[in-house]
């Protein structure tokens, strides 16, 4: 498959913290913005001691957009036929590493959710010198032999879905429903944070086809075991075990294929970091980024 836009871009984010101290990178999942980190988990963080860098990926939020590479024909791509590809999760780590270089950051610990973990993986792979650690947080590695999402979550992900312009209430409905099939099984769904992050993103930025483009990529990149089990970098795999997007076999085939990487399954956690999660996964971040100073 061939990329056609694969130069890297300067992504946006804001920063927590004091530049001076340990960078951390925080890195969102598919179609998320920076914001999915939320401000009171980015500033437990920094107040550890971290200058805190949230970003958008390329193609979400207010990184820029590439509306000029159209819309990937997705049904095509799942039947095998080759397709021009906007850009590879390959191309997205490189936006990683061009953007630390712009801020002047020579390296930095990596941490990213979903299709960010996977990112991050990457970036650790290709970027040996610029990782302090890694962290990959409800990711996978991408292996076809993996046990698959449960099917009525991709219906979920992958169906039509109103305007949420001109059908916000049916909109925010749907989405509302998306998260709380992937929540966390062992704590009460926290409607309130999810409606308001949702209100926010939507008034910060949308873009259905560079949603489109991601997953793309995601396809376009498959299996990424050969790359990362080159990692050097200190590695923490965080994965939930009630997990039905990426289930838990994900995570520990992460574990699996990173040379000494270290395995911790939260019970109950779904593919989510709700408010009640914070402080749990803040803590086991901290504890490794620690060690990697």
């Amino acid at each position: 498959m061939n990329t056609a836009t694969n130069l890297p871009v300067s992504l946006y984010f804001d920063s927590f913290g004091d530049k001076k101290h340990p960078a951390i990178v925080l890195l969102p999942g598919l179609g998320s913005q920076s914001i999915s980190w939320s401000q009171r988990f980015c500033q437990r963080l920094a107040d550890a001691g971290f200058y805190v860098l949230r970003a958008d990926n390329r193609d979400c939020g207010l990184s820029p957009s590439l509306n000029h590479a159209g819309v990937p024909d997705l049904q095509a791509l799942s039947q095998g036929q080759r397709i021009p590809i906007a850009y590879t999760l390959r191309d997205m780590a490189a936006d990683v590493a061009l953007t630390l270089d712009n801020a002047g950051i020579p390296a930095a610990h990596i941490a990213g959710r979903s299709m960010g973990g996977m990112i991050a993986q990457l970036f650790a792979a290709q970027y040996p010198q610029k990782t302090l650690s890694l962290c990959a947080i409800m990711s996978s590695t991408g292996n076809p032999q993996l046990p698959p999402p449960a099917p009525d979550v991709m219906a979920m992900l992958m169906g039509p879905k109103p305007d949420p312009h001109s059908h916000q209430s049916a909109w925010l409905e749907q989405q509302l429903a998306f998260f709380r099939r992937i929540a966390s099984t062992h704590l009460p769904f926290d409607e309130e944070y999810y409606t308001a992050l949702l209100q926010t993103s939507l008034a910060r930025a949308s873009s259905m086809p560079g949603m489109l483009r991601q997953i793309a990529a995601m396809a376009a990149t498959g299996d990424l075991r050969q790359e990362i089990k080159q990692i050097v970098a200190p590695t923490l795999v965080l994965h939930g075990t009630h997990d039905p997007l990426f289930p838990v076999e994900a995570g520990q085939d992460i574990a699996e294929t990173i040379p000494a990487a270290k395995l911790q399954l939260i019970a109950g956690m779904g593919h989510e970091i709700p408010p009640a999660l914070e402080e749990d996964v803040a803590s086991l971040l901290l504890a490794h980024f620690a060690a990697g100073k």
